[in-house]
């Protein structure tokens, strides 16, 4: 299957919240929200995360559409506001019946860190994965992120850690 993977746009914050939701009831672990607190947002924050999203100079979400243009996949980049120097990867999300080898991760993936690599000025970008979730670690792995070694508590539950994995050619010299 051909998969289009494009910016977000600013009126589409109806698409962006149920995919958002879809995401939390399909993988609770892999975010820092939970499924209830995203459902009680009110549209208007749905529609400002959609227009910041679409539109600010150095935070992008992009999403993945099938050929019936069904979103199946998410993927932002940012910097880290409390982390100078540094962007991360956050909101991948792959649907169930688009995950595997065929499905638009990597795409989504290749786009948010040209984006980051384009748009912001950090030297470094990173993302989190929950310490149990092994299938994401290796995808990541796959895609040439490696582990820094640093571990932060999960957001949801501090008992648990998000492995930081970073992208070590983020600041490379792109063949061409």
């Amino acid at each position: 299957m051909k998969y289009d993977v494009r910016r977000i746009e600013a009126g589409e914050w109806r698409e962006l919240r149920a995919i958002r939701l879809e995401a939390l009831a399909d993988s609770p672990n892999a975010f820092g929200t939970s499924h209830g607190a995203a459902a009680a947002l009110p549209d208007s924050a749905w529609r400002e995360r959609a227009a910041r999203a679409a539109t600010a100079p150095d935070d992008a979400l992009f999403v993945a559409l099938d050929e019936t243009g069904t979103w199946t996949g998410t993927a932002a980049a940012a910097p880290i506001p409390d982390i100078p120097g540094t962007a991360h990867v956050h909101a991948v999300y792959v649907t169930p019946p688009h995950r595997g080898p065929d499905g638009p991760a990597r795409a989504l993936m290749d786009t948010a860190v040209d984006f980051a690599r384009a748009h912001t000025a950090c030297a470094w970008l990173t993302l989190g994965v929950h310490e149990d979730n092994h299938r994401a670690r290796a995808f990541y792995r796959r895609l040439g992120f490696t582990d820094t070694g640093k571990r932060v508590p999960y957001p949801l539950d501090p008992a648990k850690v998000l492995h930081i994995l970073g992208c070590p050619d983020f600041r490379a010299p792109q063949g061409g």
